[in-house]
């Protein structure tokens, strides 16, 4: 279920704002975007998850950009090794001028790189993991010696997670991608998953991009079945609390401010918001400067 992919992200969105300053890079994007079909084809007949090949090929081939990718088609930074008989270049690496495999298309460097893994006894133990483990992978490879670089797993691991590759390891991952190229960013607020909403998005749209049915969005979010987004509300995924965090004791009423919108910011239900400040619901909305209680 799709709102299970979300609900796992929430270790990630905790820390939400320094991941937003690592702002996706679109070389990136468009590399994962033109190649996880390749992925994906590998991790059925290999076993070997697509989040784990696109990050390597990211990481290793600088989103295809490097000499290396550019010139021999090596997306994965192979070394020939003795058992290879295939075409070669040299490369300066950890020592000057080392042999590196070449290949015709990226596609015949993807299928190698499988190969590579299956064949590889040092990384026989990888594929006892489950599909979905990545963190696993992640580790296991750097543990097998795959890259001397003692950050590895972590640089993985976060490139899985800042583009949520993860959802390629899934079935249907693939098809999802497809059907929402731009998926909505989880946040976190009062404990509770929320998006934001874009101008043309509805409930339907929403609905089936998050798995949730459009009148648990409506009750969530305290709408009426006939409202139209026009662009940066904020949609919670889940019931609202009665009362905001510890840190958010009270709230001064700003301009523009209303009741609603108020409720929406600290993930407070209307109407608990309205009996805290023992205000009636047909009150007229609150002057600017006047000072709320949020628990």
């Amino acid at each position: 279920m799709r709102l299970v992919r979300y609900i796992v992200m929430i270790g990630l969105v905790l820390a939400v704002l320094p991941l937003n300053a690592q702002r996706r890079n679109a070389a990136y994007e468009e590399y994962i975007k033109k190649y996880r079909e390749l992925a994906v084809h590998e991790m059925k007949k290999h076993h070997i998850p697509a989040s784990i090949t696109l990050a390597q090929g990211l990481l290793e081939s600088g989103a295809g950009r490097s000499a290396l990718a550019r010139e021999s088609n090596n997306h994965f930074g192979i070394k020939c090794g003795g058992s290879w008989r295939g075409k070669s270049v040299r490369y300066d690496d950890d020592a000057p001028k080392e042999c590196f495999r070449a290949y015709r298309s990226v596609k015949d460097s993807y299928a190698d790189h499988s190969e590579f893994l299956r064949k590889g006894a040092r990384y026989a133990f990888l594929f006892k993991l489950k599909i979905t483990d990545y963190k696993g992978w992640a580790r296991g490879l750097k543990k097998a010696g795959y890259a001397t670089d003692p950050s590895y797993a972590n640089r993985l691991i976060s490139i899985i997670e800042l583009y949520d590759l993860d959802r390629y390891d899934e079935e249907g991952g693939l098809e999802f991608a497809e059907k929402f190229p731009n998926p909505h960013q989880p946040y976190l607020a009062n404990g509770l998953l929320y998006v934001i909403a874009r101008n043309g998005d509805t409930f339907k749209s929403l609905s089936k991009e998050l798995g949730i049915s459009r009148r648990k969005l409506r009750k969530y979010n305290e709408l009426p079945k006939d409202y139209q987004f026009t662009g940066g509300e904020i949609v919670y995924l889940e019931k609202k609390n009665k009362r905001a965090t510890k840190d958010y004791l009270v709230y001064t009423v700003r301009p523009g401010d209303s009741m609603y919108s108020i409720s929406q910011k600290f993930g407070i239900r209307l109407s608990r918001l309205y009996k805290l400040n023992k205000m009636d619901a047909d009150a007229p909305a609150p002057e600017v400067g006047t000072i709320l209680r949020l628990r």
